[in-house]
């Protein structure tokens, strides 16, 4: 047997050396070689500036100036976000083809861009905000979209974005809860999933962000640190990256440029690799976000020099950096004060994606196939798909909608967000741009000429101008109905914001609508004419107001290039709103945080019921300490009923699986879509847990009068919780196993035992 395995080894190896003779005598550059081999070829043959020019990224958007950017060297990344998808076509293709030929050895540029909500190049397709996503409680239509966004990629030469986000909207004032998919770590998971597929189908590498904890800074403001212990980031912020990264092998990871109980984690081994590498498994690379490294110093204050701190990410395990801080290492290891096996093991990672990619045999897109691909018309439909699915019917009162328009023949769209298309923060828009369908030229393409359609602003976003609030007044008096749309605004940071109230950079420490938009509301109001209320926003703001005073509310996100049509299909039946609440809606400012899954001690106290200004109470003296609109909560324009639930058994083991299966029927008169949630509650446990949590959830479409089966499973280790010591168990006990279309509606409880 001995001799035999000495035989085939030998063998092998000569196979290797023949290939290597009859093709390319360059190990790294024959195909035929274990990537693992043609890696330590590559990184053998590689001086130590070489090395370290693949540790930083090299921005171009000049095809004139690639000789003078590039200068002979190979970098480890470079991206393009200024330019139209044909413009960066051209620019990547020139610029791999220069690397290719004029670079010592030839390695490959890993290209990058945005791609939360498509591709961040001008005139790409665009869809839903990360936000709106999350809305749709639908993971394989967000998978439709990154495939559909990957296509567009693969065109431009694009293989690596920038995303997802798996940060948790816990904080509403922070400015970037836009790009998440919600405020439940089990969601933000099997959204993130579906991403990460999509695009990695398509060929090109995801970066699942920020690792880790950074959604929830202190006062909602952006870089500020986040306060927590060792069991709530196990608990909940690391839950959507080790699933994420078990599930679906991402071959990058972003640091975040924040700190988590006083650790900046760009400069954290704990969290960069003994966590991120040694617990979750994570084996690719890891950038830095834009700073962090420089950060170190000048913000966190944990390295007095800017070499400190590159030195202190490098061996944290931050393998890519797009500052200017991975110039200094080859000093750092020719004066003796930095091991050069922290340098290899980061160009090893960063080579290794390359080679994963395939990016060694062919690193070009297609620039001649970029016109019949970017922006189609398939792309297009889906995106007015998902904006569908997303947008969330909050109140019907009276079944006013669908709109009647046999009553109503003359309808005021008013608003500052009625003739404004808003894409969100990373979209490649500019402040004021017209891509886009508003809602008040979707109203005009869907109604046509059935009713008789104005549109004034009244106020705008943002300040403090009151004066035009007549001017939509006397207009709505002149109607039948108002549609009034109110909210936020932002825009992607680069492309020079413009009075933005949400985004990147952009906090709030009130949740109120911005600006004279409640003033408008109640104005409109006091017309006497029903009114519909949209908000068209970035994060749930207070709309305590509008739910008691208005006829209708509607949330539409930020829904892509078609918005408007969207909308307008919502509000005359043409489409039946399907979006569940993702962020959970505060009363006030004040009732922050609002989210579903607290901790029993944190709400349910002796004064449970809360006051009122009427009638101040104990816990909040003048309001309720619960959401608004609770997580997982939308109404649809037909009724669901569910019945025959069934559990598979009452007692588990820790490695069984919980199979539920009941029946929902439509019970209405029109087509819908239905969310059905399950939640676990813990009944007794050694450590704090919340009151409920979402561990599985399918959306159905049922058409009117038919009835289907709905079947969901549950890992039994999805009950475990981390004890007083840390470790990850499930306890034996009571488990309660919630059904319903909401949080807050649960319809089936049964309960389980763990043995």
């Amino acid at each position: 047997m001995k001799k035999t395995l000495l035989f085939t080894i030998g063998l092998t190896l000569a196979s290797n050396l023949i290939l290597a003779k009859d093709g390319d005598s360059i190990i790294y550059k024959n195909k035929n070689f274990p990537i693992e081999q043609r890696v330590e070829d590559l990184l053998s043959r590689m001086t130590l500036e070489e090395k370290v020019w693949q540790m930083q990224n090299k921005p171009n958007s000049n095809i004139d100036e690639i000789e003078k950017t590039f200068d002979g060297r190979s970098f480890g990344t470079t991206h393009e976000m200024g330019k139209t998808a044909q413009e960066c076509a051209d620019i990547f293709y020139k610029t791999q083809e220069y690397v290719l030929n004029n670079s010592r050895l030839g390695i490959p540029l890993l290209t990058a861009a945005e791609g939360i909500q498509g591709i961040l190049q001008n005139e790409c397709t665009l869809f839903p905000h990360a936000i709106a996503q999350g809305s749709t409680f639908n993971p394989a239509l967000i998978q439709r979209m990154t495939e559909a966004a990957g296509d567009e990629g693969r065109a431009i030469g694009i293989r690596q974005v920038l995303s997802p986000v798996l940060d948790i909207a816990r904080e509403l004032r922070w400015g970037r809860v836009e790009e998440t998919f919600g405020e439940d770590p089990y969601l933000i998971a099997e959204m993130g999933i579906g991403f990460v597929k999509g695009y990695q189908n398509k060929g090109i590498a995801c970066m699942p962000k920020h690792f880790v904890a950074h959604g929830t800074p202190l006062g909602g403001l952006n870089c500020a640190h986040v306060s927590g212990g060792e069991r709530e980031l196990r608990s909940l912020y690391l839950y959507p990256f080790q699933r994420v990264i078990a599930e679906t092998k991402p071959l990058s990871v972003m640091s975040a440029y924040s700190a988590y109980d006083g650790v900046a984690t760009a400069g954290s081994s704990y969290y960069m690799t003994d966590i991120l590498r040694g617990e979750l498994g994570f084996d690719g690379y890891v950038y830095s976000d834009w700073g962090s490294v420089e950060r170190l110093k000048s913000f966190h204050y944990a390295a007095e020099t800017p070499e400190e701190a590159a030195q202190m990410s490098v061996e944290a395990g931050v393998d890519l950096n797009v500052d200017w801080t991975y110039e200094l290492l080859p000093d750092l290891v020719k004066n003796e004060k930095m091991d050069i096996k922290y340098i290899d093991e980061a160009v090893r990672r960063i080579l290794t994606v390359k080679f994963k990619l395939g990016l060694f045999e062919n690193p070009f897109g297609e620039p001649k196939k970029v016109k019949t691909v970017v922006r189609n018309a398939e792309k297009v439909a889906l995106a007015k798909e998902m904006a569908d699915e997303s947008a969330i019917l909050l109140k019907n009162e009276n079944n006013i909608l669908p709109l009647d328009l046999n009553k109503y023949k003359k309808i005021a769209v008013v608003g500052p967000n009625s003739n404004q298309a808003i894409y969100g923060d990373y979209a490649w828009t500019g402040s004021d741009t017209k891509e886009g369908v508003t809602l008040y030229q979707g109203l005009k393409n869907v109604i046509g000429k059935r009713a008789v359609i104005t549109q004034a602003d009244g106020c705008d976003w943002w300040s403090q101008n009151a004066n035009d609030i007549k001017k939509a007044v006397d207009l709505v008096k002149q109607s039948d109905i108002a549609i009034v749309a109110v909210g936020t605004r932002s825009t992607y940071l680069g492309r020079g914001p413009n009075k933005s109230t949400t985004g990147e950079g952009f906090d709030l420490s009130s949740l109120d609508l911005p600006g004279k938009q409640q003033d408008l509301l109640k104005a409109i109001k006091a017309t006497g004419k029903p009114m519909i209320v949209i908000l068209i926003a970035g994060k749930p703001m207070v709309m305590s107001w509008a739910k008691e005073n208005a006829d209708a509310v509607l949330t539409q996100w930020y829904c892509g290039e078609q918005q408007g049509n969207s909308m307008a299909d919502i509000l005359v039946g043409n489409v039946n709103p399907s979006g569940k609440v993702n962020v959970s809606f505060p009363r006030s400012t004040g009732n922050l945080p609002c989210f579903y899954n607290y901790l029993p001690t944190d709400r349910e106290q002796q004064f449970d019921s809360g006051g009122s200004p009427e009638d101040p109470k104990g816990h909040y003296i003048f309001e309720k300490p619960y959401a608004l609109w609770n997580f997982g909560y939308g109404l649809s324009y037909t009724d669901f009923q569910f019945s025959n639930c069934a559990l598979n058994d009452s007692i588990f083991s820790a490695y069984g699986t919980i199979r539920v299966s009941l029946e929902v029927e439509n019970t209405g008169k029109m087509d819908g879509k239905e969310v059905v949630q399950l939640y676990v509650k813990d009944k007794i446990s050694s450590v704090a847990t919340p009151v409920q949590q979402l561990k599985a959830f399918k959306k159905e479409f049922i058409k009117a009068g038919e009835k289907v089966k709905v079947e969901l499973e549950v890992p039994v280790s999805e009950l475990a919780l981390y004890n007083a010591r840390m470790d990850r168990v499930v306890e034996p006990g009571e488990f309660e196993i919630q059904i319903g279309n909401s949080s807050d509606n649960i319809i089936f409880n049964k309960t389980i035992r763990v043995k």
